[in-house]
C-alpha cells in the first residue's frame, strides 16, 4: 500500500492531539495535517527526516526504540526549543509489511507553566503563612513565659504584634477565597454610581496602620465631583491590593500617592510609590496568576495572587490595569480605568432635542 494512501482518521480519533504525522522505518515524514504543517512554519516536510525537523534527543531515541522493539505505543514528553510537547506514537503495519509510525503532538508549554506556577505558588503560601504562625507563637510564649506577671504595657504590645500577624494571615486566606471566587463565576460585579474619592479614601483608610507600621505615608490628590459605575467592593479591593504592594515593595520613610483623572469614557486611577518599579518586558507578565517578579522589586513574598486578582475585577468591570515600566516613570506606579459614570449618563440620554 503506497503511504500517501495511509489513512490517519483512527489515529486521529484515537490521539485526538494538535499535530499529527506519520514516518516510515527510515523516519521519513509520509504524512502530516494541517496543524504539523504549522508547526513547522508551514515549509513543505513530506520526505524529510523528522530528526532533522524536530531537535529532540528523547523523540528521536522514542522512535529508534519503537522500530527496533516493535513496541505498539509509546508515551514521553519532550522539550522542543522552547515549547513543551506531549507527544504518544503508534506503531502501524500495512498488508504489505511496510512499518510506519503515527506520532500525535500536544502542545502543553502552557499546562507545564502553571504547574510550575502552582508548585511556586504552594511554597511561596507554606513560607507565608509559616512565618506569622511561628511569630505569633513566639510573641505568646514570650508573654506568657515570664517569671514575673506580663506588665499592661508590653501586653499591649504584644497583642498588637499579634494582631498584625493575624492580618497577615487574614489577607493570604482572602487572596485565596476571592480567586477561587472570580474563577468559578462566583463573584457578582453590582454596578453603581459611586464617587471616585470615597472609593479612594476607604481603601487608603484600611491600608493606613500597615503604611505606619513602616513609616510610609499615603497621601490622596483630591479628586472631586468624579464618580465611576462599578462595584463598590470589588473596586476598593482593587486599590487595597495595590496599596498593599506599593508598601511591601516600597523603601520604609518613603511616599504612596494614589491619584484619579478624568479621561472622558473612563476614569483613571493611579497608585504611584517610590519603589525600584518593573522593568519594561514583565509589565504584562506580573498580572498572570503566580507570577513572581524576578527583579529587585520582588522580595519573594506572597502569593503572586494579588495583582491577578486586580485584574480579573477590572476586566470584569470592562476595564483596564497596567504596570508603567520604569523607564518611563522611575519608579512602582499601577494604573487602571473604570467607567466614567457622568459619561455613561451623557450617552444614555443621548443628544439634546432639538
Amino acid at each position: 500500500m503506497p503511504a500517501d494512501t495511509l489513512n490517519i482518521d483512527g489515529l486521529m480519533l484515537d490521539a485526538a492531539y494538535e499535530a499529527l504525522l506519520i514516518v516510515n522505518e527510515r523516519l521519513e515524514v509520509v504524512k502530516l495535517n494541517s496543524s504539523a504543517t504549522a508547526l513547522f512554519g508551514g515549509q513543505h516536510v513530506e520526505g524529510m527526516l523528522i530528526t532533522e525537523l524536530l531537535d529532540s534527543t528523547d523523540l528521536n531515541g522514542t522512535l529508534d526504540y519503537i522500530i527496533q522493539n516493535r513496541e505498539q505505543d509509546f508515551e514521553v514528553q519532550t522539550r522542543i526549543d522552547d515549547r513543551f510537547f506531549r507527544v504518544r506514537t503508534r506503531l502501524l503495519n500495512d498488508d504489505d509489511d511496510h512499518t510506519y509510525v503515527g506520532i500525535a503532538m500536544q502542545d502543553v508549554t502552557e499546562l507545564v507553566r502553571l504547574n510550575r506556577a502552582r508548585r511556586d505558588m504552594v511554597a511561596n503560601i507554606s513560607h507565608e503563612l509559616r512565618n506569622p504562625v511561628a511569630k505569633i507563637r513566639l510573641i505568646i510564649d514570650t508573654l506568657f513565659h515570664e517569671e514575673d506577671k506580663p506588665k499592661r504595657k508590653k501586653s499591649i504590645q504584644s497583642l498588637r504584634d499579634i494582631a498584625r500577624e493575624t492580618d497577615s494571615l487574614q489577607w493570604i486566606v482572602q487572596e485565596m477565597l476571592d480567586l477561587s471566587m472570580i474563577e468559578s463565576g462566583q463573584s457578582i460585579v453590582r454596578m453603581v454610581d459611586v464617587p471616585v474619592a470615597e472609593i479612594i479614601e476607604e481603601a487608603v483608610e484600611r491600608m493606613n496602620e500597615q503604611a505606619y507600621h513602616r513609616d510610609m505615608s499615603i497621601e490622596i490628590i483630591p479628586v472631586d465631583n468624579l464618580n465611576v459605575l462599578c462595584d463598590r467592593d470589588l473596586s476598593r479591593r482593587v486599590i487595597v491590593n495595590l496599596l498593599h504592594n506599593a508598601i511591601k515593595y516600597s523603601p520604609e520613610e518613603s511616599k504612596i500617592t494614589v491619584s484619579a483623572s478624568d479621561n472622558g469614557e473612563y476614569v483613571k486611577i493611579t497608585v504611584s510609590d517610590e519603589g525600584p518599579g518593573l522593568p519594561a518586558d514583565q509589565t504584562k507578565r506580573v498580572f498572570e496568576r503566580f507570577y513572581q517578579v524576578d527583579s529587585s522589586r520582588t522580595k519573594s513574598e506572597g502569593t503572586g495572587l494579588g495583582l491577578a486578582i486586580c485584574r480579573h475585577i477590572v476586566e470584569a468591570h470592562g476595564g483596564e490595569i497596567w504596570a508603567d515600566p520604569v523607564e518611563d516613570v522611575g519608579s512602582g506606579q499601577f494604573s487602571f480605568t473604570l467607567l466614567n459614570a457622568d459619561y455613561a449618563e451623557d450617552v444614555q440620554a443621548g443628544p439634546p432635542q432639538a
